[in-house]
């Protein structure tokens, strides 16, 4: 049953929509309060009452009996108890009938949602900083696609500049095409770091024509450049691999080279478009922004004119319901900018362009800054977090089959985890030991709470204990609020799309595991009465459905034993 819409229904206020009761209808933070809680502070203007006299009016005629066992007033707050019993009953058997869709949704039937994340630069490897990007958009397609959208992931890689010239311009000085082959994207990478130490004003001039040659279709400029890019995607998706992250396009900015100049039109047909020193630009003072620069003197595109036409070619391809940016908080001002101009020139849809912004990932001695040539390559976090997580595993349980697998998934698991816990804008300072640790809010905690739920239900199995015809029964504290923290499982997801937060499921995961674990040491499983036994396995049971459809959304791997 869904209790909330069952409350909402029930409850008549002047001015105010079931709907818009129920999605103010939340989970109290102290559960002794009751089950679910609702704020009267927003009615106050439309009844013109305070909230405290409205809370207690509700109660008065809120209809008590059947599935609500108690109305309470405090402080302002609406707040219910609901019947334990059947609560439990209700949420067991939807989480055991719908298994891996538990907490799916259609509420994005019919609309698509595009999802510009990751967003790589050919010939550079993948940094530590790329991180958040990847999994946080990742998680956000994996999350969309569950509520029924379609999600559209766009990898907008960085394929247009004066740097493929300089690229060209060293392979042919310094590179041997059997050597960057072996070494692939970091003996392009090395390439590029000499010339920008060693180059010449010769080289200089030589590797502008470079580009210049790209751009006019030079055959073997754009051969060695069509190299390039073939062997940085062949390196990136084996990362993207082990973070399963998954694209549906990879239209990078050199896409769009034949798509700006229509918007450069319509921006001149529009009166936006003003010559400054040179320059092109659309003024934006009267919104306290500087001038969002089009065109260079030179008549240089820029990430700006890019990205207008980016976002053209997207509403026209896909008709977006919204199209997120997942691009660092550096980057506030740009998308302010690009966002305001598409609104000026009069596109109804730039309201649903939403920057998803997040913070800085660093390593604990503050490894990440490329200027100051202290750089780690995502791929080594990776690689250390599952060689720590081997060792980890082979120390706590030697005699673990398939211990490698298992250590990728915990490996892999706890560098995408670290990244999706904390609130999205917040800097991370990831640490190898706080993320492998099997006590705390890490993922490592959470995989192995799932390996020891499927440990105690492969053991009643073993022992033929049969949990299908569960009876009723009255849960004891530990079960109903394990009970209570599975059940909210649903309105986290959507809750997570939303806020464009998968940070709510991470934190649902770690709450989730911390309730089952109290339950397993309070509440003898396999010892207990034939009765209650069976209701305590398929609390186990639903318990291991809810948190591995979290992992999953996140984007992080289950190991069926640790």
């Amino acid at each position: 049953m869904d209790y909330k819409h069952y409350i909402a229904e029930r409850l008549k206020i002047d001015g105010v929509s079931v709907k818009e009761i129920e999605e103010d209808l939340a989970v109290p933070p102290d559960s002794s309060m009751g089950d679910y809680a609702l704020p009267c502070f927003k009615f106050a203007k439309v009844l013109r009452k305070s909230p405290v006299a409205i809370a207690e009016e509700l109660k008065t005629i809120f209809p008590v009996g059947g599935e609500i066992q108690e109305v309470s007033a405090v402080n302002g707050y609406l707040n219910f108890k609901i019947d334990k019993q059947k609560l439990a009953q209700d949420v067991l058997e939807r989480i055991l009938n719908e298994r891996e869709n538990y907490g799916a949704g259609d509420e994005g039937k019919g609309k698509t949602v595009c999802i510009d994340y990751s967003s790589v630069n050919i010939a550079k490897p993948f940094h530590i900083g790329h991180l958040s990007t990847t999994v946080l958009g990742g998680a956000l397609y994996r999350i969309f696609n569950f509520l029924g959208y379609k999600a559209v992931g766009i990898n907008h890689l960085g394929d247009y500049g004066t740097q493929f010239g300089k690229l060209i311009c060293a392979y042919k000085h310094w590179g041997n095409r059997e050597e960057v082959e072996k070494g692939g994207i970091h003996a392009i990478n090395d390439l590029y770091v000499k010339f920008n130490n060693e180059a010449t004003e010769e080289m200089e001039r030589e590797a502008r024509e470079y580009f210049r040659l790209i751009e006019s279709g030079d055959k073997e400029a754009n051969a060695l450049f069509e190299w390039f890019k073939e062997l940085t995607l062949a390196y990136v998706k084996t990362i993207y691999g082990k973070l399963h992250i998954q694209f549906d396009s990879y239209a990078g900015e050199r896409f769009y080279t034949d798509k700006m100049q229509p918007v450069i039109d319509e921006l001149n047909e529009k009166g936006l478009l003003k010559e400054s020193e040179g320059a092109r630009i659309v003024d934006l003072e009267a919104f306290h922004m500087p001038p969002c620069l089009i065109l260079r003197s030179d008549g240089a595109s820029l990430y700006a004119t890019r990205d207008l036409a980016a976002a053209e070619y997207r509403k026209k391809t896909y008709d977006f319901h919204k199209c997120l940016y997942v691009v660092a908080y550096q980057q506030n001002l740009h998308f302010k900018q690009v966002f305001k101009v598409l609104e000026l020139m009069g596109k109804a849809w730039a309201k649903d362009l939403v920057h998803v912004a997040y913070g800085m990932v660093s390593l604990e001695d503050g490894a990440m800054s490329t200027r100051k040539g202290k750089v780690v390559w995502l791929e080594d976090v990776i690689n250390k977090c599952v060689e720590k997580a081997y060792t980890v595993i082979d120390e706590k349980n030697p005699a673990l089959e398939n211990k490698a697998d298992v250590a990728e998934k915990v490996g892999v698991g706890a560098v995408v985890f670290g990244a999706l816990y904390n609130n999205k804008i917040k800097d991370i300072v990831f640490s190898y030991d706080k993320a492998l640790s099997f006590e705390g809010e890490t993922s490592v905690y959470v995989q192995y709470t799932c390996a020891r739920a499927r440990s105690v239900l492969e053991k009643a199995a073993a022992e033929g204990y049969d949990k299908t015809q569960a009876e009723a029964v009255e849960p004891c504290a530990s079960e109903a609020e394990l009970v209570k923290a599975i059940s909210v499982f649903p309105e986290t997801v959507k809750a997570a799309a939303e806020n464009y937060e998968p940070s709510y499921i991470a934190r649902f995961a770690v709450d989730a595991a911390q309730k089952f674990n109290k339950f397993y040491i309070d509440c003898k499983i396999l010892q207990a009465e034939e009765k209650e036994r069976a209701f305590r396995l398929r609390l186990t049971e639903a318990a291991l459905v809810a948190l591995t459809n979290a992992l999953t959304l996140l984007g992080i791997g289950v190991p069926e034993k640790m």
